[in-house]
């Protein structure tokens, strides 16, 4: 008597069961598929993971030749322009959590700088900062960008602040974060890098730890299978890496900043972790004092973060960029 029960259940009852059934083998076929890629090919997951933030950001991936290079960049948002500059041996997906926050604000651009990132790379070539300021010229007027803010971190801070030195028509305002390119007291990494140690080249788990460490206030979870993946593109851009770090290493290079700020005149923030143990804070004071022709100086320190506050605290860097922005 049961078993006429159960065969004439509604119809929805026996749809509904076929459809659970269904969702759970495909539920399955996931878990087996996203398994095998994390242990095979993690960094199919890591470039699916940025296109989702980019897509949570309502950022689009585009690429363009300008001069030299083919650069590769997101872009999107409504409202005035930024453009924003990762650091090195980093690239632009280092901005998609505080681009998330800006673009219901602004119109974003975030290349990945020549040389780094999906943007080409021609090994006979400079990349120092001067270099880097000029291609970045060839950038901005193949996408006709006209005004806008710009925004460097680290070795993009260097480029972000000799580009406006040089191109002030184009630069409505300039935030440095923990900008390479100022005096700042010395410490253990400046004295490793003018030795000629590149903290930030590594070849093991154990490597990239210890460079993890040197850039965060508190070391951020990050599971084995993805930290192969940013030592084996780290193993592949040595030559590169060492090329570049070698040239950052002139004094024109690490005071390409500091030289030009008597040539900015546009508003200008600092922003700083009070715990950079890569950019000294003591920069910042370097980078007010030197500001002889800019009508706004800003200075923001946030707390609990080390060099890189745009992934340590995006919420906060997001609310500084976007109080400045908005206010120039």
């Amino acid at each position: 008597m049961s078993k006429i029960v159960n065969s004439t259940r509604p119809l929805w009852q026996r749809m509904l069961i076929r459809r659970l059934k269904f969702l759970a083998i495909v539920a399955v076929v996931l878990g087996v598929l996203l398994g095998g890629s994390y242990l095979f090919a993690p960094q199919w997951l890591l470039s699916a993971n940025y296109a989702r933030e980019a897509m949570a950001a309502k950022l689009d991936k585009k690429s363009v030749q300008a001069g030299d290079t083919r650069w590769s960049y997101y872009e999107g948002g409504n409202g005035p322009t930024i453009v924003l500059l990762h650091g090195f041996a980093d690239s632009k997906t280092v901005w998609l959590d505080v681009a998330k926050q800006l673009t219901p604000h602004f119109h974003l651009v975030i290349p990945d700088l020549p040389g780094w990132g999906e943007s080409s790379r021609d090994m006979d070539a400079s990349y120092n900062i001067d270099n880097q300021a000029d291609r970045l010229q060839a950038f901005v007027q193949t996408l006709d960008l006209g005004h806008f803010m710009l925004v460097g971190h680290s070795m993009g801070g260097a480029v972000a602040g000799v580009y406006a030195a040089e191109h002030p028509e184009h630069v409505s305002a300039l935030a440095l974060l923990d900008s390479f390119g100022l005096k700042f007291n010395e410490n253990a990494f400046a004295r490793e890098s003018l030795a000629g140690k590149d903290p930030f080249a590594f070849s093991d788990r154990d490597g990239f730890w210890r460079a993890t460490d040197l850039v965060f206030a508190k070391r951020p979870e990050v599971p084995g299978r993805f930290v192969d993946v940013f030592v084996a593109n780290n193993v592949k851009d040595h030559a590169f890496m060492a090329k570049v770090f070698d040239e950052l290493r002139e004094p024109s290079q690490y005071l390409a900043v500091q030289n030009r700020l008597d040539k900015l005149t546009m508003p200008v923030l600092g922003l700083w972790c009070n715990g950079d143990k890569v950019i000294d804070i003591s920069a910042m004071d370097s980078l007010r004092n030197g500001l002889v022709h800019a009508p706004g100086i800003s200075a923001s320190t946030l707390i609990g973060c080390g060099h890189m506050p745009q992934m340590e605290k995006p919420e906060e860097t997001a609310q500084i960029i976007t109080a400045f922005g908005l206010s120039h």
